[in-house]
């Protein structure tokens, strides 16, 4: 029987949960490409390497292994003055530094508070499922699979 290896694609039922068991996310099928190409949670995908169809995993991640530590110094209050005039809460902003997007989440008279954190900073991760599918690729088709999820 198969296992998952190098270049598999992985179809998943896979559920996340916080530490205190509230559902973040519960997904039917998920699909990701085995191999280190940065698809799911490094974590996630060296637990999950041999498995097999039918196996289940549970894995728990640590903040940095997940979505990250919560880092204050990406949470900026901003002069209304200095923001564009439309802005609401939950309106995304580019910041300076590429990648970077804040979103803004609270504004008063004076003042908006934005946060470049993704929501899930700071919060440790459980994610438990069962193997669905798993197919070997070539080289060569694992390539055209990636370039395939480059364009936009």
């Amino acid at each position: 029987m198969d296992k998952i290896k190098k270049n598999t694609l992985v179809s998943m039922r896979i559920k996340l949960e916080d530490g205190e068991g509230n559902i973040i996310d519960d997904s039917d099928e998920l699909m990701y490409l085995h191999g280190g190409y940065a698809q799911i949670f490094q974590k996630l995908e060296d637990a999950l390497m041999g498995k097999k169809v039918g196996d289940t995993f549970h894995v728990t991640l640590t903040p940095a292994e997940a979505f990250g530590e919560y880092d204050e110094t990406l949470v900026l209050k901003e002069l209304l003055e200095d923001l564009p005039e439309d802005i609401a809460v939950g309106t995304e902003l580019d910041g300076e530094e590429e990648g970077i997007v804040y979103v803004v989440e609270s504004i008063d008279e004076k003042y908006a508070i934005l946060n470049a954190n993704h929501e899930l900073a700071g919060v440790a991760i459980v994610a438990s499922g069962e193997i669905l599918e798993i197919e070997q690729l070539s080289d060569e088709a694992a390539k055209e699979l990636l370039k395939g999820e480059h364009q936009h």
